[in-house]
C-alpha cells in the first residue's frame, strides 16, 4: 500500500528525513512513534505530499506529489496542528462534506459523538475556537468519510478525557481500515495497533509487529469498590461511562480495548481508593500474560498503583 526507499527531506542542510525506506502493508495498523524532532510529522507530511524530497514514495502506486488528489481522495487525515481557516464552521463541514462525497450527517453524527453540537458553533469563524473544539471538528471530518486508510498526527491533543474515549472508541471499531497513528507515548495507541515503528533522527531504529490486545473492537468489563465515597473519583468514572451502585461504594460498566491502558493510568491518581478491581472481557477474559482477568485486591491495588 505505502512504499518509502530511501526517503530524505533536508531542512537548512539538516537531514530530518535520513535514507528512511519502509513498506506499509493492507492490513497494518501502525503506531509511529519518537521524540520531539524524530521525523514524524515530516514523514506525515511527505506521504500527503506537502513537501518536496529525495528518494522514492508511493501510496498504492501513485506520487503523493504528482498526483495529490488522487492520493488524498483515500485518506482521511487529523493534523497535530489545526490550519488557521477562517470560514464558519458550518461553511466547512459543507465544503468537506462535498470534496469527500459524504453526507454532511455523517460528519456532524461523529462530530456529536465527540460531545459538539455543530449547531452551537456553526456560525463562528473556525480559527476562533477552542484547541478542543477545532480538534473534534477535524477528527469528525475525517472519520466521518468513508476513506481508504487513516493518517492522525497526535490526534488527541487537547482533547478531552470523554472525547479521547470516543475517539479510540471509534477507531476500534474499524479494525479492517489501515491506520498510520503518531504518537509520543506508545500507552496510548498500543491496543488500536499491530506494528510499531519508532523513528530517531529521521531513521526507523525500530519496527516490530505487535499482539493485538484482544479483539480492536473489544470491551472489557469493569468492577471496581472503594472505602469511602470521593467526588473527583466519581466524576473521573462518570466521564469513562461507569456507573455507580446503590451505596455510591461500587462502580461498574466497560472499557474499550484500546482505552485499557489509559484507564489503568487513570485509576493511578486513586490507589488509596480502591478496595477492589476487576477487569475482564465481556466476550473472553482477556490478560496479555495468560489470558486470566486483572483481579486486583485491596493489598495488590496498593501496590499496583505505588501508594504505599
Amino acid at each position: 500500500m505505502i512504499r518509502i526507499e530511501g526517503l530524505t527531506k533536508t531542512f537548512r542542510r539538516h537531514n530530518v528525513l535520513d535514507g528512511l525506506s519502509l513498506a506499509i502493508a493492507e492490513g497494518d495498523r501502525v503506531a509511529l512513534v519518537g521524540a520531539n524532532g524524530a521525523g514524524k510529522t515530516t514523514l506525515i507530511r511527505c506521504l500527503l505530499g506537502e513537501y518536496t524530497f529525495e528518494g522514492t514514495l508511493l501510496i498504492d502506486g501513485r506520487s503523493p506529489r504528482r498526483e495529490r488528489c488522487e492520493v488524498l481522495a483515500g485518506i482521511g487525515f487529523v493534523p497535530q496542528l489545526p490550519p488557521p481557516l477562517k470560514m464558519p464552521v458550518g461553511e466547512l463541514v459543507r465544503y468537506a462534506a462535498s470534496v469527500s462525497s459524504t453526507a454532511r450527517d455523517a460528519i456532524t453524527d461523529v462530530l456529536a459523538r465527540l460531545g459538539l453540537d455543530l449547531q452551537q458553533v456553526a456560525s463562528k469563524p473556525f480559527v476562533k475556537l477552542s484547541g478542543g473544539q477545532k480538534q473534534k471538528i477535524l477528527a469528525a471530518i475525517a472519520l466521518g468519510r468513508d476513506c481508504r486508510m487513516l493518517i492522525l498526527d497526535e490526534p488527541t491533543a487537547n482533547l478531552d478525557p470523554a472525547a479521547r474515549k470516543v475517539l479510540f472508541d471509534l477507531l476500534a471499531a474499524r479494525p479492517e481500515r489501515p491506520m498510520l497513528i503518531s504518537s509520543h507515548r506508545l500507552e496510548e495507541v498500543v491496543g488500536l495497533v499491530n506494528r510499531v515503528i519508532e523513528l530517531d533522527r529521521g531513521q526507523v531504529v525500530l519496527d516490530e509487529r505487535i499482539a493485538a490486545i484482544g479483539s480492536l473492537a473489544a470491551r472489557h468489563a469493569c468492577h471496581i469498590v472503594t472505602t469511602r465515597a470521593e467526588p473527583a473519583f466519581a466524576s473521573a468514572m462518570r466521564e469513562w461511562g461507569l456507573t455507580a451502585s446503590a451505596h455510591g461504594l461500587g462502580w461498574h460498566g466497560s472499557i474499550a480495548a484500546a482505552d485499557r491502558l489509559r484507564f489503568l493510568a487513570v485509576l493511578t491518581r486513586f490507589g488509596g481508593l480502591i478496595a477492589s478491581l476487576r477487569i475482564d472481557g465481556e466476550e473472553e477474559a482477556v490478560d496479555q500474560a495468560n489470558g486470566a482477568p486483572l483481579v486486583i485486591d485491596r493489598e495488590s491495588a496498593h501496590a499496583a498503583f505505588d501508594t504505599g
